[in-house]
């Protein structure tokens, strides 16, 4: 099967007025990089596509608490972000440069892991997702976005519009570990937002790629980190417990052994770094 009908809408309202209307046999698309191999290949086999790169959603904008960032703006446009360092680090890690003038920030949570990188940052950072859809809206926690692998709680007739992300108040780290140092996929992603009074961790933020289903956000690690002094034992129990709480799995990339493995390393490489332990 073809696609029979491209549409690209100029607003928002637009778009969703088309989504509402026709929502079972509509693709979104945000940049293509992910749908437009799979239709190339025969995998996916849409019958109608709905652009969203003109419809306004291309923007960031800042608030007295954060930023809020459209669904389409690219992986590009992040790496010139001063307001976030860590949004930026997760922008330089994300793909080559050709896919980051394509891909969305929106879209980066409807990638198949070890891909997701982006949305991992989010995640450390208590992003929020907005919803959108014809006469309504609601805001969903980045780490309440995800059901499974490639599902969510999106809903037929919703898009994502935008993400609003909180300031960070605290240390962040960011670190991707893959078989090259640029432009390959994840072995394992971590990102990093810890609050301090001290040495004493007040809230903490610990964020996981390549080791799941989808980017996650690794509790029991944070429930371990919260109320401790960040020293040598507490890191070692955060890694362990990061370690026991992933699913990773085996593709091209790396076994599930060795994923595992790297997560109790790269942690602890992240926190260290915090502690200013390593570099």
């Amino acid at each position: 099967m073809t696609v029979e009908a491209y549409y690209l809408p100029k607003s928002l309202d637009e778009a969703l007025a088309m989504l509402s209307e026709d929502s079972g046999s509509l693709m979104v698309m945000g940049g293509g990089t992910v749908a437009m191999p799979l239709i190339n290949e025969g995998v996916s086999a849409p019958e109608k596509i709905l652009g969203l790169r003109q419809a306004g959603l291309n923007f960031i904008r800042q608030n007295q608490s954060g930023l809020v960032i459209g669904a389409t703006t690219t992986l590009t446009q992040m790496l010139d972000l001063e307001q976030i360092p860590m949004l930026r680090e997760a922008a330089r890690n994300s793909a080559a440069w050709a896919i980051r003038n394509m891909a969305t920030v929106g879209g980066n949570f409807f990638v198949p892991p070890p891909a997701g990188d982006f949305a991992t940052a989010l995640l450390a950072l208590d992003a929020e997702l907005v919803l959108m859809r014809k006469g309504g809206q609601r805001a969903v926690a980045a780490a309440d976005f995800y059901t499974g692998f490639m599902s969510n709680v999106l809903r037929d007739d919703e898009l994502l519009a935008e993400i609003r992300v909180p300031f960070p108040n605290g240390e962040t780290v960011f670190i991707k570990f893959g078989r090259r140092t640029t432009n390959t996929p994840a072995v394992v992603t971590v990102a990093v937002h810890l609050q301090m009074a001290g040495k004493r961790v007040t809230k903490a933020r610990l964020a996981l790629n390549a080791v799941g289903p989808h980017p996650q956000r690794a509790r029991k690690a944070e429930a371990v980190l919260e109320g401790a002094r960040l020293d040598q034992a507490t890191i070692a129990k955060v890694a362990s417990a990061a370690m026991q709480e992933v699913e990773p799995y085996t593709d091209a990339v790396a076994s599930e052994w060795y994923r595992r493995k790297m997560v109790g390393v790269y942690v602890s490489r992240a926190l260290k770094q915090i502690a200013g332990e390593e570099e």
